[in-house]
């Protein structure tokens, strides 16, 4: 299976896409599982869930959190974990629902994870180590990371936008697996890191997009 496990909807700040759009653009590429990890909010992933019944994909709902020291992905997640936890906490909580804990981008140009790494090597379940639209060599020292400590690897676009689903992915082994069982691959490093990130262009096109969407937000919720 084809996993891009990061990504956005219009249920994040900084994103206007449907989460039907976002189905749509991963069966078209290929990519027959999404997890879907809007910004401290799960209802973009339950509509894709709905939206996805009876079609080739499945769709592993998550969710994005800033704690104090960082993002944290919480995958296979159903409920709203608060922002602004300690690291840690935020963690036990994924944990304690049954989900992931994966650190995205984690030496990403501003976006990197605050605090030294290496104290949450034995709470996390894993690192993000290919992500499509970050700046930098954070992918590098991602990978690296993951290695010295024998973490298991994630890949996810990051996609806020139909345009970079896909980018890169995880390719599990097996076929029409759980949520559950491709959790369970993840953790054992079963996983196939492939695709690559955009080109600088793209991303910069990519982060202006997402700025004017974190604009539109304002002005709905402030007129």
């Amino acid at each position: 299976m084809k996993c891009d496990l990061h990504c956005h909807t219009g249920y994040s700040y900084d994103s206007t896409t449907k989460p039907e759009e976002m189905v749509e653009a991963a069966l078209q590429k290929g990519i027959n599982c999404l997890a879907i990890c809007d910004h401290g909010e799960t209802k973009g992933a339950q509509k894709a869930i709905e939206y996805a019944k009876g079609k080739p994909i499945l769709i592993i709902p998550g969710i994005e959190i800033k704690s104090k020291e960082g993002d944290i992905l919480g995958l296979n997640i159903k409920k709203i974990i608060p922002n602004k936890l300690p690291a840690k906490e935020t963690v036990k909580k994924i944990k304690g629902l049954g989900g992931l804990a994966i650190i995205p981008h984690p030496f990403g140009w501003s976006c990197s994870f605050r605090e030294n790494l290496e104290d949450f090597v034995t709470d996390i379940d894993g690192i993000e180590v290919l992500n499509a639209s970050i700046f930098g060599r954070g992918n590098e020292k991602a990978l690296i990371f993951s290695q010295k400590h024998n973490l298991p690897a994630t890949a996810g676009s990051d996609a806020h936008f139909p345009n970079f689903i896909g980018r890169v992915h995880l390719e599990i082994p097996g076929d029409n697996l759980s949520a559950e069982e491709v959790l369970n691959q993840i953790k054992r490093g079963a996983g196939k890191i492939s695709g690559r990130e955009a080109g600088c262009l793209e991303k910069i096109i990519d982060h202006i997009r997402r700025n004017i969407s974190k604009l539109k937000t304002r002005c709905i919720l402030n007129p």
